[in-house]
Order: structure tokens, then sequence, then C-alpha cells
């Protein structure tokens, strides 16, 4: 049976690029791998997305209780290891003149995808380097915008549906709250009265947000996975990655992604103004929306996000022996603290004062961890 290493080189001699130099990207917190090619001149990016490396993804009709039955990454709607997914959303974005990188060659059985390298001006690194925030920023937004003129499809390609951001996901995303924060934030597990009431709660919330028709949620949309390109033209000018995970859900959802953004500090003033942009550049393409519910679906899609990322550092901590990632986790409080003073999470907000004290919403102490 052939080692992965010789899948590799047959796939990417059939594509062309057996002679490529190979110069592998840092690593994240997926199980995915980058390798960036270089042949005459040309530079092309690798995906290698090991096909056991994740527990599968829902089928395409599966009900929450074999959604549940398959694991994390079915009850959440994650892609796993499917690089068919990242193909057919790459596919679907640059057809609406989206700059997601165009695939050369893609072997979806065996996890290879090899695709245009957008560069390495990720927005994060550019901001970084002194590019004018509210430049980047407003492009981001005008691309979010253009992007939701459409609603969400029905599917991706033939045998990709587009599936919903629905009650099981957003709950199983917030319950790692409960799950792996207590342990880590408070030393001790959640008890089940607190899983409940944090789950009935957030139930609440969501039901009174979630009316709206759905759109195209990238659902990673922040700077570490835009790229500056400014030698293109308007919308063309952001570069999308990482969309594999992307469903059909909240136009609130992808604004505070990048308005909330775990890895860099985002103003309060910046992210008021690229709202005020979105629902301006909504009210231009002649789909003007209620502000005071979009409003407070931003606040409850804001919420959910950062208790989602607060379980899910915490998770790359105490599971997967990641510490630097409790680092973030004081930017992610404040996000969240801030989110939870709107009216519509009253309740929440209670549970959470009464669940976890505020001086103990940031960084654990751990004992031998560099965070």
């Amino acid at each position: 049976m052939a080692d992965r290493g010789e899948d590799l080189r047959a796939f990417l001699a059939s594509a062309g690029w057996g002679a490529a130099r190979r110069a592998p990207l840092a690593g994240d917190a997926s199980t995915r791998h980058y390798i960036r090619l270089h042949l005459n001149g040309r530079t092309a990016m690798l995906m290698d997305q090991p096909q056991a490396a994740e527990a599968p993804p829902a089928p395409a009709h599966a009900t929450p209780e074999e959604r549940r039955a398959l694991g994390y990454n079915a009850i959440a709607r994650l892609a796993g290891a499917d690089t068919g997914r990242f193909v057919a959303a790459s596919n679907y974005l640059r057809a609406r003149g989206l700059s997601a990188p165009d695939i050369y060659a893609a072997d979806t059985n065996e996890g290879f995808v090899l695709m245009e390298d957008l560069g390495e001006a990720l927005y994060s690194d550019a901001l970084m380097g002194g590019a004018d925030e509210m430049a980047l920023y407003g492009a981001a937004i005008d691309a979010l915008s253009s992007l939701h003129a459409e609603g969400a499809p029905a599917a991706l390609a033939p045998d990709k549906p587009l599936h919903p951001y629905d009650e099981t996901a957003l709950i199983a995303e917030t319950d790692l709250m409960t799950e792996w924060f207590f342990p880590v934030g408070l030393g001790r597990s959640a008890t089940a009265d607190e899983t409940q009431t944090h789950r009935r709660l957030w139930r609440e919330a969501l039901d009174a947000v979630t009316a709206a028709s759905p759109v195209f949620v990238h659902r990673d949309y922040h700077a570490q996975n835009l790229i500056w390109l400014p030698a293109r033209e308007g919308v063309a000018r952001v570069g999308l990655i990482d969309f594999q995970d992307a469903v059909a859900g909240a136009q609130a959802y992808d604004l505070i992604s990048l308005t909330e953004d775990a890895r860099r500090d985002v103003s309060p003033e910046l992210g008021e103004a690229m709202t005020r942009r979105y629902l301006d550049r909504m009210r231009a393409q002649g789909m003007p929306l209620d502000e005071a519910a979009f409003r407070a679906a931003v606040a409850v899609f804001a919420a959910q996000r950062n208790a989602k990322i607060v379980g899910i550092f915490s998770r790359l901590y105490r599971r997967d022996g990641k510490p630097r990632y409790l680092g973030y986790l004081p930017r992610v409080w404040g996000y969240l603290n801030r989110d939870l003073e709107h009216p519509v999470l009253a309740k929440l907000k209670a549970w959470y004062d009464r669940a976890i004290p505020r001086e103990k919403r940031g960084a654990p102490r751990i004992e031998g961890a560099s965070v």
C-alpha cells in the first residue's frame, strides 16, 4: 500500500507540478497542511488534508439524532476532511466575482487540492505592516454585501448541499463553553443544571433572531482568512480562504467574525463603522434591512460566536495541548462581555454573571503554560 508521500508525489506529477520546490506553511488549529509550490517562476498552493484525520461530516439529510451519533463535526456542520466541499465553495465564490482560489487540480478521495496562490498579504500581516485599516475592512464589507446580494443556494455543487446553520449546530457550539471552559477557567465541571439552563437560554435568544432569509456564511471571515489583493478591482481585492465549513445562515454572522476578531483587536468604533457600511451597502443594492432587528441579530450571533470560541480555545489547550490559544481568551471575553449588554441577551447576561465571575473571564493561570 502506497504511503501518503507517494500519493502526494503522484498527484503533483499528474497535475504537472511534480518538479516543484515545496515550502510548507506554518500549521494552525486544523488537521490540514498547506505547501507553497515553486516551479519555473510560478507558484501554487497545495492543500493536504489526510482523510482519516477528522470525524466524518453529516450526510445531507441526517437528523439531529443521527448527527449526534456521528460526532461533533456532523453536529456542528463542519466539513471535516471533505476537500470536495472546499472545491465546490471556491467555485461558487469565484462565479460571483469574488477572489477565492482557482482550483487547478483536485483528488478529493485522497484529500489533495492544487490551487491558485493568492499570495502572502494576509489582512493580519498587511495591517501590522501599516496598511489602511478602514480601506481593508471597508473592502471586506463590500465583498460581504456583494455575496449577500442573493440568498443562500441549496447546494454548492450537485453533491454538496449548503447545510443550514441550524439550532442543533449553534447550540452544540455554545455547549463548548460549559464543556471546556468551566474545567479550564473555573477548575470544575459545569453542573447539569448549569448546562441545561445555558442551553435553554441560548435557544431562546437564537429563536428571537433566526427568522431572516439565509445567506452564504463563510463562518471564519476574519483577518487571517482574508488576503489583500490591491492589484485587482472592487470586491475582487479581497482574497478568500478557509471557507470549507460554509453554511446557510444569518447575514450578521460573517460581519461579526470580521469585527470581533479573536486574534486581533478591532475597536468598537471600527466595528460600528463597518456595521453602518454594511447597512448602507445593502440599502444601495435594493435590499434594505430593519436596522433594529439586524443589530439585535449582530449582538446574538456575536455572543454565540464568542462563547463558542472561548470553548474551542479552552479545548485546544486541554485536549490538544496547545496553550497559546489561552492567550486569546481575554480579548474574546472582552467582546463577549460587551455583546451581552444588548437587551436581547439580558437573560443570558444574568446567567453568565451568576455562573462565571468577571475575574474568571480571561486567560486562566496555568502553571508551566506560556501564553
